[in-house]
């Protein structure tokens, strides 16, 4: 089955809102916050978080901004893979995944360790991530906002 369209059929799943500067804002501030928050840490464990929300936060900035709203963190990054290639490649795309499993492996289970080469590229790289999502919002204009929307629109059968 297709996973844009999975997504789009779990309750709080992927579907179209109305675009919200406002809250694409806030989300960039707890990404910022987020980001802060790894030099105060001092647990391993709460920094692969940390830099994990850093991350997602900044994304889903994007998302708000588009007016896509979705609360199942492998949609959103599935809606980024499909719906924002002109802004994400195919590493970007692996390392939120490898950042995420990295969140749940150490949030979740106590036997599962991350491998050290991905704790220091989620430290190393969010900082990165976060001003690349910058740069992306500054580009994201309507007109773009409106082919971003209207194949998310195709993809999963919404009403306009």
């Amino acid at each position: 089955m297709d996973k844009v369209k999975w997504c789009a059929g779990k309750k709080d799943g992927s579907r179209l809102i109305a675009p919200n500067p406002e809250l694409s804002e806030a989300y960039l501030r707890k990404a910022e916050e987020a980001l802060e928050s790894i030099s105060l840490n001092t647990v391993r464990d709460w920094k692969i978080s940390t830099a994990y929300y850093s991350l997602y936060f900044s994304l889903y900035s994007l998302f708000m901004k588009s007016g896509i709203r979705c609360e199942i963190h492998s949609c959103t990054i599935e809606f980024a893979k499909r719906f924002l290639t002109d802004y994400f490649d195919k590493e970007d795309i692996r390392f939120l995944e490898s950042s995420l499993k990295a969140r749940i492996d150490s949030q979740y289970y106590i036997d599962r360790t991350v491998p050290d080469a991905q704790y220091e590229k989620m430290i190393k790289d969010a900082p990165d991530f976060l001003v690349k999502c910058k740069s992306i919002l500054i580009k994201l204009n309507e007109k773009k906002v409106n082919e971003i929307r209207g194949a998310v629109q195709d993809a999963i059968g919404a009403e306009p």
